[in-house]
């Protein structure tokens, strides 16, 4: 079973990755050559861009959403098939997840519409389908950091799972390359050395590959110059450079530029990934993938605050699930610990409850995203051994606020790379509940008031206030999230102030022990207070068709299948209802248990005077039941889908008309939807867990 040690890797390796891709994402558009890299920013010793907030990124969301194929077919050694049902089940077609430059041009593009058009995986990826040149292009390696990191000390595991992962989209170097990271990440759990990594790596890969000729004259040229790094960029630009291998993004260029940054970094976390990106060509994506590996052999204490601070434990993904897009980076390492421990074949149980919120800080420095706002000097937050805000020389109306975000929006970020969209985690119904321990030191006071806010309105809403007069380590600060009016709760946190009178300063500390959001979710969806934000409707994200507002209803047109997501994606038993306007077509549906583009259960007009209850597997519609209903266009309805255990129930009008029992599918998001060309007009959703 994993250690504590071997946990906290994976978490810096995670980390590494993070901070490789926000470090080298600013310099990886074509206009930042080697050359102006060199003569804007000299040797770059930190990030070269402050982002309020990083959005999406290719280099994250693969690694997480495609090793989602493990959650989904039981934690076992996966097929090509399985990853690809991820590839098409997490994906908003065009938009979002990785890069969409055109079936022939992007890699990922063209092993989607293969998959898509009934070309199986690993077919989809392969030279024989698609050619030696899209199938050699760089994402073979930069989308399987997370099979690496599942499988620490077993290259032949690692360099297996990571193979079949690439094996979807890409083939012969692109599998090399694949490979080969996955063997750099496992091997440095158990060795400090580069050259040890790479060589490790390269018994994987065949000797008479372009990867591994690669790899040998980046390694031969060290040994010869091991202080210039830079003479060695100049004969990779000679000799293996851009212009000697077609495509966008050839593999075999930023191979070199890994092995060389792994090499003359040295074992050094920063200096490896500053040169990483200081070599130009892919930045983020090999910033990125040596930043897991240098993470993994560095530890935490290895990665400079400076670089982890503004990661502050939280990514965004830009999937189709708005809800797993809020990456909350310690709980999903609990995952990534579960699933190597299970695949090692140890019989654990969850230490986590998928659909709840549960921070306990226990990984070293841990913030779990909280977010720590203040406009005096008086407070501070440090770190002991849980996250402390420090209170030091407060008074009266000296505030400060801490909170967790379970909601992002467009304002909240400097761009929208990716356009990550968004569900929220946290919902009215469910409580939440921070637990501190306070030590007072000096002072009269302290005033902790839990809050809330709603999104549309930046109304805070507080709960019941406590005043605290004296140390204590046990303190629950709770507040029941209670209905908004239809909106979007986007901060939970507390707000502090001193009551200190003047000559009685305040000197305390306040520890976050831990914090939890739990409970049955109760809410609505007011669409009339719906906005357009990363081209989605909030809280929605949209797969196909055209998706608009009009006079507070939500219009969804399309020409053969489109899709509105929304919800806690761990929902298992639930009542949905909203109302269909049908204007054009004969499919208008409300899904429950929606997994995806390619899993759930929907439910409402299915042909002509026709309701029915369909089961959608691997992006098929199956008919579960059916029955003679008279529905009308330009008519507004209101469906009500139950799905309890196995029982799935469809109301119209409150009237229960068509009930059907199945097993298959267990949980998942709400959704409006026509899966036949049409257009309908949908309008506010409720929302119960049962």
């Amino acid at each position: 079973m994993l250690s504590e040690k071997y946990i906290e890797k994976i978490y810096a390796g995670f980390l590494g990755l993070n901070i490789g891709i926000r470090l080298g994402a600013p310099l990886d558009p074509e206009f930042w050559t080697y050359d102006r890299i060199k003569n804007v920013y000299g040797d770059i010793k930190g990030y070269t861009k402050d982002y309020k907030h990083f959005a999406a990124d290719d280099d994250s969301n693969g690694p997480v959403l495609f090793l989602r194929a493990l959650d989904d077919n039981g934690i076992q050694k996966p097929t090509p098939e399985d990853v690809a049902e991820a590839w098409l089940n997490y994906a908003r077609e065009g938009v979002g997840l990785y890069w969409w430059g055109g079936y022939g041009k992007s890699t990922e593009h063209t092993a989607y519409i293969n998959l898509k058009n009934g070309i199986k995986a690993p077919l989809s990826g392969s030279c024989e389908v698609n050619g030696k040149t899209i199938s050699e292009q760089i994402g073979g390696q930069i989308f399987i950091d997370t099979w690496g990191l599942i499988w620490p000390g077993k290259p032949e595991k690692a360099t297996e799972y990571a193979r079949i992962a690439a094996s979807v989209s890409h083939d012969g170097e692109g599998l090399n390359g694949a490979m080969f990271m996955a063997a750099c990440i496992e091997d440095a759990f158990e060795n400090s050395n580069p050259e040890h990594w790479i060589e490790c790596a390269l018994s994987f890969i065949p000797e008479d590959s372009l990867y591994y000729a690669v790899a040998m004259a980046v390694w031969d040229f060290y040994k010869e110059n091991p202080q210039n790094w830079r003479a060695c960029r100049l004969m990779l630009e000679q000799n293996w450079g851009y212009d000697k291998y077609p495509g966008n993004c050839h593999i075999i260029p930023n191979a070199g530029a890994c092995v060389l940054a792994l090499l003359y970094g040295e074992g050094d976390f920063a200096k490896t990934i500053e040169i990483a990106t200081m070599c130009a060509w892919d930045t983020d994506c090999n910033a990125s993938n040596v930043g897991t590996i240098l993470g993994v052999v560095c530890g935490l204490k290895g990665i400079p605050e400076y670089y982890r601070a503004p990661i502050n434990d939280e990514i965004v993904l830009s999937g189709l699930s708005g809800y797993l897009n809020i990456l909350d980076i310690p709980s999903y390492i609990k995952r990534l610990a579960y699933i190597s421990n299970r695949l090692s074949g140890f019989d654990v149980e969850k230490n986590f409850v998928d659909g709840e919120i549960d921070f306990d800080f226990a990984l070293p420095g841990s913030t779990h995203g909280l977010i720590f706002e203040c406009n005096n000097p008086y407070y501070s937050m440090g770190y002991t051994s849980k996250p402390t805000i420090i209170i030091n020389e407060a008074y009266e109306n000296m505030g400060a606020k801490l909170y967790y975000k379970p909601f992002w929006r467009r304002e909240d970020f400097s761009d929208d790379r990716y356009m990550p969209v968004f569900s929220p985690t946290v919902y009215p119904g469910m409580e939440a509940v921070f637990n501190i321990s306070y030590n007072k030191q000096q002072g009269d006071r302290l005033l902790i008031s839990p809050y809330l806010r709603e999104s549309f309105s930046k109304k805070n809403i507080f709960g019941e206030p406590i005043i605290l007069d004296k140390s204590d380590d046990n303190i629950d600060v709770a507040i029941k999230i209670p209905d908004v009016d239809g909106g979007i709760v986007d901060e939970i946190g507390f707000a502090m102030d001193s009551l200190s009178y003047r000559n009685i300063a305040d000197f305390a500390s306040i520890k976050i022990n831990s914090f939890k959001a739990f409970g049955k979710a109760d809410y609505t969806i007011d669409i009339s207070k719906s906005q357009r934000e990363f081209d989605s409707i909030l809280p929605f994200s949209h797969n196909l068709g055209a998706w608009e507002l009009i006079k507070g209803k939500m219009q969804g047109l399309c020409v053969d299948y489109c899709e509105a997501y929304t919800g806690n994606y761990f929902s298992k038993d639930i009542s949905l209802e909203g109302s269909i306007e049908p204007k054009h077509g004969l499919s208008h549906l409300i899904g429950v248990r929606v997994q995806g583009a390619q899993r759930g259960y929907y439910a409402g007009f299915s042909g002509k005077d026709t309701i029915a209850i369909i089961k959608r597997l691997k992006g098929k519609d199956i008919l579960l039941k059916s029955c003679n209903f008279p529905w009308e266009h330009n008519k507004e309805y209101k469906l009500n889908l139950t799905a309890k255990g196995d029982y799935i129930e469809l109301g119209i009008n409150g009237n229960k008309l068509l009930y059907a029992n199945d097993s298959n599918i267990k949980y998942g998001m709400v959704s409006y939807a026509l899966h036949d060309k049409g257009r309908s007009l949908f309008g506010n959703m409720h929302v119960r867990e049962i």
